[in-house]
């Protein structure tokens, strides 16, 4: 399936149904499908072939979602661009994608102009919603390209998108992902979730990433998308009880924001079925809370770019017991692997481990990317053996649950034992002053490595370094327990909300 054909299983439900939502104006799905057709079109006019890539560098918006259907339509291939990413990043991203066009919005064209004299494969801009001196506006380039789309043109490949992985560990490169592996993830999430007829779908993540990918189910089954531009906790809250969302998905960080804000209880939460989470560790201890302010509606999603989402999954009626109990010794799991995809773990030589022993999580199945665009040696590289290497570390327990222990790169080795941060970063987080931690290894003449903790802590709260590191010390014991916190008054964060370690690891390193 194209990723247009989402959009058109939706429109055959019915075509006046609401499709795209923003600021309380609706598109219905005749309007969006209409408009998917004419930038299809203009597309194919303006010289555009199959295969050809076309860069889509916008926040979240309807128009920019609609692009990326016309994209599909014209048989080219889908390049999100984040545009909280560095100008420099974007230009790597441009230049190794070959695009030949953009769409952007003019709020972002400083950021184009930048780097657009760099990039001369890059033939047309179009701005969607304004006028910019050396762009086209989106309404006169349709004017002026009118024309009825092909839409039998699609790449050879079946490639449908190339998203870049963030250049955090050096230069960014870009994943091949195929109609096949999108039709997977989508598949899966209908399998894995509950959904109903014409579902709605809250968008506050950023539509470049998983969000975006989400949208695909929702559209196939006649759903609504709210939009929603800007992130903000209080209207996100808001937002649901108006459109009666049924759907949405948060970073963990977000959703410890949202249970800290003063709205929370007083909100009609009810018409939500399931509010997905994923793209970091969750703390189980929080994750237990919205379990009981949010409802039983919480549900786990494990993937990557390079298998998008859908690697393990736990359903929100997984996080219960038969009894209706909350099941604490799975709140800490990825979940489980899902049906098309086959997870395993495995060593350091290519040998796959048992239950309960821990290795690098590894999988194989059509979820996985068909590699990084023009990079074999990193394409190689994480498919030795025969299997996508994740780059997590992780176990499978006797039930086949999915553990992830930590980041490979993020394990620390402190007194000749290893420690994984992100079991010290749960303990932290389950204290009740501590919002967020990030745990890190620093360089120690005693023990090789210190296991260093900076925290950020609870709107208002005061807390005790040394009472926290015995906090810890009585969860996970001495060893796993932070020698030094600091306390930050903000972690900083990715453009998707996640702790950025390498920062922290360097500010701590410069302070000795």
């Amino acid at each position: 399936m194209r990723l247009a054909d989402y959009l058109d299983k939706g429109a055959s439900l019915g075509g006046g149904a609401p499709c795209l939502t923003t600021e309380g104006v609706s598109l219905t799905y005749g309007q969006v499908v209409d408009r998917s057709v004419a930038i299809a079109g203009a597309l194919q006019h303006t010289g555009i072939t199959a295969g050809d890539r076309i860069a889509v560098l916008c926040g979240n918006d309807p128009v920019a979602l609609t692009c990326v259907f016309g994209i599909s339509r014209a048989g080219a291939v889908w390049c999100p661009v984040n545009p909280r990413n560095e100008a420099a990043e974007n230009r790597e991203l441009f230049e190794l994608f070959g695009c030949r066009l953009l769409f952007f919005q003019e709020k972002f064209a400083g950021l184009v102009d930048r780097i657009r004299g760099d990039l001369p494969r890059l033939e047309w801009l179009i701005c969607l919603d304004g006028e910019v001196e050396w762009a086209q506006r989106l309404q006169d380039w349709l004017r002026a390209h009118r024309a009825e789309p092909d839409t039998g043109r699609r790449p050879d490949d079946g490639l449908c998108m190339l998203a870049g992985t963030g250049g955090t560990t050096g230069r960014p490169k870009g994943v091949r992902l195929t109609e096949t592996n999108m039709m997977t993830s989508t598949a899966l999430a209908l399998m894995s979730y509950p959904f109903g007829s014409r579902p709605r779908y809250l968008a506050l993540a950023p539509l470049t990433h998983s969000a975006g990918v989400l949208t695909f189910p929702i559209l196939s089954l006649g759903g609504e998308v709210v939009i929603m531009p800007a992130p903000d906790i209080g209207e996100f809250l808001e937002l649901i009880e108006r459109h009666r969302i049924t759907h949405a998905f948060l970073p963990p960080t977000v959703i410890y924001g949202a249970l800290d804000h003063p709205d929370l209880d007083r909100r009609d939460l009810s018409s939500l079925r399931c509010l997905w989470y994923g793209a970091a560790p969750m703390s189980p201890t929080r994750l237990e809370e919205a379990l009981r302010r949010i409802g039983p509606v919480m549900g786990q999603l494990f993937g990557q770019t390079e298998a998008p989402n859908m690697i393990a999954t736990l359903a929100p009626a997984d996080h219960f017991r038969p009894d209706g109990s909350i099941a604490t010794e799975r709140l800490s799991s990825a979940g489980r692997p899902t049906p098309l995809t086959t997870v395993a773990i495995m060593d350091g030589a290519g040998a796959l481990l048992g239950p309960g022993e821990r290795g690098e999580i590894v999988v194989r199945g059509p979820l996985v990317m068909d590699g990084y665009h023009q990079n074999p040696e990193a394409t190689a590289e994480v498919g030795a053996f025969g299997w996508h290497h994740t780059g997590d570390i992780g176990y499978l327990d006797d039930d086949g649950l999915l553990f992830v222990v930590d980041r490979a790169k993020d394990m620390i080795i402190t007194g000749g034992f290893n420690v994984y941060s992100a079991e010290v970063e749960q303990a932290l987080l389950a204290h009740p002053e501590v919002k967020e931690a990030a745990v890190i290894g620093l360089p120690d003449p005693k023990w090789g490595e210190k296991v260093t903790a900076a925290i950020e802590l609870r709107s208002g709260r005061q807390a005790d370094t040394a009472a926290i590191i015995d906090f810890v010390k009585a969860r996970i014991g001495s060893v796993k327990a932070p020698k030094q916190i600091e306390i930050w008054t903000e972690l900083p964060r990715s453009k998707v909300g996640k702790v950025l370690k390498n920062e922290v690891r360097t500010a701590l390193r410069e302070r000795g």
